[in-house]
């Protein structure tokens, strides 16, 4: 009898330290360890503090590890205003100085949120997403290609075709027809368009009449982080697997996906890469964290630039938000109100697309079958 071949399982999983599976107490005690080595490896050090829940769980690890060891050099800590920011987490930053007996920098953008918006576009649903109807909207790419990919019997030449008929396209011809650049399908990837169902069958029937793009994020964070952090050594950031996204996927230029050396020759550690959603609950309950008003009044979930369209739940929150500040929520429908619009619309009709084909399949299920009719 064949055996059935293993299932695939990415770098995230494979290449897992043994701590990634310890309880909560053992799992921090580790991390702290951690934390105490690379510090003592890399002393010019800079952390990337947002006010958010991971920050805080982050900078109470980072500073006990300083505690338990005070030979360890002091971490430089940056908080990225965007321009876009609750007066609840700027409020928090600042008592978290306090609360620990640090300096946390505040770093602005030299292009501002409304300016990035207006000049690139507004995010819709996902980075990747964004990315991906960003070039299909400045090179003007028929849909159609989809279905001339869809229904072709030699796939790879017709991908071959197409790449020939929309040079320096490749990216968005993948985007678009749910392939590799070799023509082989892969619809289930987050790469492509249908990773958000019925996509582009909503974009064909439904057109955005304003630009998408996602840049705004790299205007307003990772260039100006880029600046601020190009003369450390070690860069320590907060972010954790079980955020999901890209956060999930493994990179090039690592293997351990806890701590790495980048191309540039600087190091990044990401001390709660493996801590869950459990975990933290538990270490906040254990050492009497206390979270912004953004979580611990409003009843956000997460918290970053205020009102970001890539959030699922981003007209929701900012209904958290209004009765506590009112004029950040005001800013954030002018300066994104097009993509939530665009994002109820694409709901409604997902939601359409999704009751109709039940109620079809439902039809074909109940009908009778010329067995209903054969006497026995």
């Amino acid at each position: 009898m064949k055996e059935m071949s293993e299932p695939y399982r990415s770098r995230v999983y494979t290449d897992r330290p043994d701590y990634a599976d310890y309880d909560a107490p053992e799992k921090f005690q580790a991390i702290i360890g951690i934390i105490m080595t690379h510090l003592r490896q890399h002393p010019k050090v800079i952390c990337s503090y947002s006010g958010g829940a991971d920050s805080d769980i982050m900078i109470d690890l980072i500073e006990t590890a300083r505690k338990i060891a005070p030979s360890l050099p002091a971490v430089k800590y940056v908080f990225f205003n965007t321009g876009l920011e609750m007066k609840a987490t700027k409020d928090h930053v600042k008592a978290t100085e306090e609360k620990y007996g640090v300096e946390i920098e505040e770093v602005r953008p030299k292009i501002g949120i409304v300016q990035a918006v207006r000049e690139h576009g507004i995010p819709f649903v996902s980075k990747i997403m964004s990315a991906g109807l960003e070039g299909w909207q400045k090179k003007g790419i028929p849909l159609s290609i989809a279905d001339e990919y869809a229904q072709a019997e030699d796939k790879a030449a017709k991908r071959l075709e197409l790449s020939e008929r929309f040079p320096k396209c490749e990216s968005i011809i993948n985007f678009l027809c749910c392939c590799n650049s070799e023509g082989e399908p892969r619809p289930n990837i987050q790469l492509v368009i249908n990773s958000s169902k019925y996509m582009l069958d909503f974009i064909g029937e439904y057109p955005p009449d304003f630009q998408i793009s996602a840049q705004c994020c790299d205007f307003c964070k990772k260039q100006v982080a880029h600046n601020a952090q190009k003369d450390y050594e070690m860069i320590i950031t907060g972010e954790r697997r079980d955020e999901g996204g890209m956060r999930s996927v493994p990179r090039k230029d690592n293997t351990s996906l806890c701590f790495t050396e980048t191309s540039d020759g600087q190091y990044r550690l990401r001390p709660l890469y493996y801590v869950t959603d459990k975990d933290k609950a538990w270490y906040k309950e254990q050492f009497g964290i206390r979270y912004s008003d953004a979580y611990e009044v409003y009843g956000l979930t997460r918290t970053g630039c205020c009102g970001c369209p890539i959030s699922y739940k981003a007209v929701d929150d900012l209904e958290l938000i209004r009765p506590y500040e009112p004029n950040v929520v005001k800013a954030a429908w002018n300066v994104f109100g097009k993509s939530y619009e665009y994002r109820m619309k694409y709901n409604a009709y997902k939601k359409d697309r999704m009751r109709k084909e039940k109620e079809a399949k439902k039809n074909v299920d109940g009908q009778l079958g010329i067995e209903d009719f054969i006497g026995g």
